[in-house]
């Protein structure tokens, strides 16, 4: 299992190396290599020659573009200098730029909305993994009947409608007509328990409908295939529980893509739900890339960008791990 590890481990800091590589390419290369200069977008395109230098010295976009990136991996692992004016401010590691837009570091800006995303993310993935899946082993335990059809047509629903609608329109019934929950911001949940979870109770609604509906869907039709196997013949012909069956050999034997799923979806969310943040005016880590990309910032943006992937990679590295605890066999490819 150790061994296991160890190469899961490695996979998962050579891919971040890669994506760091491709994402700064993306960013500060194609734009040298088109014509353009990221400078005028800091600037402006109407702004004289000496003040597009000034900022190209600031950002070091006069260098090759390989030193440039070698200098983003050092900020990465050690920090790095920016000069803005006279001024010359540290940016300690992990360092993922400095954004003279708004002049303030990346890592602190970005550091602080992780909180959110997170808060966000982990609720309502809680949310969606108890009533999908539950939803799911009822649908296919009641194959055909009224239950069964009236969970499939929810979870249609909930795939089809788009989180922008659910949102409003979940915003408009449980917070100005019915006026169950109150209009306000985040609250931290370290200031406030109480109040961080009613604040949070309807952005987790909203968005558990949706993945809950993918999950409901995914498991019923998961459980169906594995309730066919003769292993489970088997397992009610030796007099098991029907809750033994279901839950020790069905459930865990659909587990395998469900987790697969959830690692993706997690890790996708944790770098920021730009729509749903947007909609519950949540200032996370997709509120900052949204407003990055109207500003043009683009030390945000490869910020945010680069978190985004680490959560991925992250999260893909723990449905590794959990393949490994769920099904020995995984070890031993």
């Amino acid at each position: 299992m150790l061994a296991y590890i160890i190469r899961r481990l490695i996979n998962a800091v050579i891919t971040l190396l890669v994506v760091t590589l491709v994402t700064f390419g993306i960013f500060f290369g194609v734009p040298k290599i088109t014509g353009s200069d990221p400078a005028l977008l800091y600037i402006g395109k109407t702004a004289d020659a000496a003040s597009i230098e000034g900022i190209r010295t600031k950002m070091g976009l006069a260098d090759p573009i390989l030193v440039q990136y070698g200098k983003f991996l050092k900020g990465l692992v050690v920090g790095r200098d920016y000069s803005s004016g006279p001024d010359v401010i540290h940016c300690p590691a992990p360092c993922l730029g400095y954004s003279f837009k708004t002049d303030r570091l990346v890592t602190p800006t970005l550091l602080a909305d992780i909180p959110v995303t997170l808060s966000l993310a982990i609720g309502a993935a809680i949310l969606w993994l108890i009533i999908g899946i539950s939803a799911g082993v009822i649908s296919a335990l009641r194959r055909g009947t009224l239950i069964d059809r009236a969970v499939m047509t929810g979870a249609l629903a909930g795939v089809s409608l788009p989180i922008y609608f659910t949102g409003l329109l979940a915003s408009a019934i449980f917070i100005y007509w019915l006026e169950w929950l109150p209009q306000g911001q985040y609250v931290p949940f370290t200031e406030n328990p109480g109040e961080w979870f009613v604040q949070m109770l309807l952005p987790w609604i909203t968005l558990a409908f949706l993945f809950a509906a993918t999950y409901a869907r995914l498991t019923r039709a998961n459980m169906l295939e594995t309730l066919g196997e003769d292993y489970i013949r088997t397992a009610r012909a030796k007099g098991l529980r029907e809750r033994t069956v279901i839950g020790k050999h069905g459930l865990r034997s659909g587990l395998t893509p469900i987790v697969t799923v959830f690692g993706l979806d997690l890790g996708a969310l944790l770098g920021g739900a730009v729509l749903t943040e947007s909609v519950f005016n949540l200032r996370g880590l997709g509120y900052q890339a949204l407003d990055a990309i109207r500003a043009n910032d683009l030390p945000v943006i490869l910020g945010v960008t680069l978190i985004a992937a680490f959560f991925i990679v992250f999260a893909n590295l723990l449905v590794d791990l959990v393949y490994g605890v769920i099904d020995p066999r995984v070890r031993l490819s």
